[in-house]
């Protein structure tokens, strides 16, 4: 499919859950949405700017009639997506401008601001249901895990934290130790029995679901730059249980499968323009895979293309599959193979802005800390390990 251009720095995007349809969050505060067909082609749907601040983040309801979004503004707004208006604004739902927002149940929404703060949310009510304040810089993302009725997020403080929003009590249940570094994009593997964090070093954490949450249980080492976003794959392809794509500051889309670990290839280049988010339609499950930087663009690559060119290389996939399972799921010691990372670049980061406020916000906390560590080196020893890392021999990335 053509790069649909879009006029401004993306900072969210977000696919109907049972039509054809993407929605936009930009820089300059619009929300466009865009319909497109399996030929590729699209059109505009439709474009309206709740804000005049940044639109951060965006989510749909479960039918998707309904569009969440918000932002810098530090409100939030419900949009009808057959009209394309606006039908509710909650003011000043948080005093931070907002990272992150999640449909988690029908009637439950979660939101992440600037300063760590995460709230819960009922569409029908005015008022949040629940505050949680123990995280103290920004929230990444987060991860609903639906068995345990369990919100994960993630944090600039380094730190992953666990929310059951069953209870009653305004604190976590579980949150890791310091991970030393800022912990950007989550995503779960292996049907939900593993998590698998980025990072600002470019290295994945995993941390297996049985054993806790205080420490991460292998890092894989190999990505050159920080990893801002991470993505499943449809359920329909033989290795989706152990491979993801993920997002990273060089302008990469890759497919990466763990267990073992293998680069299976690149899927979309943004050139020199950091990936901030990548997302797959109709629920995960669907065709197109969208992906989106800095550089005014939204990019919808044919995960059919990418993954079922050659039978061959399903077979090999579904072999590969065969191996991982064999080895037990929940001790994942030895099953990650040594890797190293080419020669880190340097990350580009576009100031696109329709006000000044916009300027400033092109330079939120992820873009800030990322330019302030992007020298570091992401195969670096560093001072503290998990018990399975393991030291680097060239291979992974190179070439590329």
């Amino acid at each position: 499919m053509p790069d649909i251009p879009v006029g401004s720095q993306i900072f969210d995007l977000a696919f109907h859950p049972t039509h054809s349809t993407v929605y936009t969050g930009l820089l300059n505060g619009k929300v466009k949405a865009f319909r497109y067909d399996e030929q590729g082609q699209h059109e505009e749907s439709f474009v309206l700017r709740p804000s005049k601040r940044s639109c951060r983040c965006l989510d749909t309801s479960e039918d998707g009639s309904h569009l969440w979004a918000t932002g810098k503004a530090k409100a939030i707004f419900t949009i009808d997506t057959t009209t394309g208006t606006v039908i509710e604004t909650r003011k000043n739902a948080h005093d931070s401008p907002v990272n992150r927002i999640k449909r988690l149940m029908p009637h439950m929404l979660g939101t992440g601001d600037d300063d760590g703060v995460i709230k819960l949310w009922d569409p029908r009510k005015s008022n949040p249901i629940r505050g949680y304040t123990h995280h103290y810089d920004f929230i990444s993302d987060f991860l609903w895990l639906d068995d345990k009725k369990q919100l994960i997020t993630t944090s600039g403080d380094g730190t992953l934290s666990v929310i059951d929003v069953r209870g009653k009590k305004p604190e976590p249940v579980a949150q890791s130790e310091d991970q030393e570094d800022e912990l950007l994009s989550i995503v779960a593997i292996r049907s939900g029995s593993k998590v698998v964090v980025g990072t600002q070093t470019g290295i994945l954490s995993v941390f297996n679901r049985s054993r806790g949450w205080g420490d991460c249980v292998d890092r894989v080492p190999g990505h050159p730059q920080s990893i801002d976003a991470l993505c499943t794959l449809p359920s329909s392809y033989p290795s989706s249980d152990s491979t993801i794509l993920t997002g990273s500051s060089d302008g990469l889309l890759r497919a990466v499968q763990l267990f073992p670990t293998k680069l299976l290839g690149v899927v979309a280049d943004h050139g020199s323009f950091p990936i901030e988010r990548i997302a797959v339609d109709l629920g995960g499950e669907g065709r197109w895979v969208g992906s989106a930087g800095h550089d005014d663009t939204l990019k919808m690559t044919d995960l059919r293309v990418i993954f079922e060119d050659e039978e061959g290389e399903e077979a090999v996939d579904k072999s590969e599959n065969v191996q991982a399972s064999d080895m037990d799921p929940q001790e994942p010691d030895g099953t990650v193979v040594e890797t190293q990372a080419p020669p880190e670049g340097t990350a580009v980061v576009i100031e696109a802005s329709d006000s000044d406020e916009d300027a400033q916000d092109s330079h939120s906390p992820r873009e800030k800390k990322r330019k302030s560590k992007s020298s570091k080196n992401a195969l670096a020893v560093r001072s503290k390990k998990a018990r399975n890392q393991i030291d680097a021999d060239p291979s992974f990335f190179q070439g590329l």
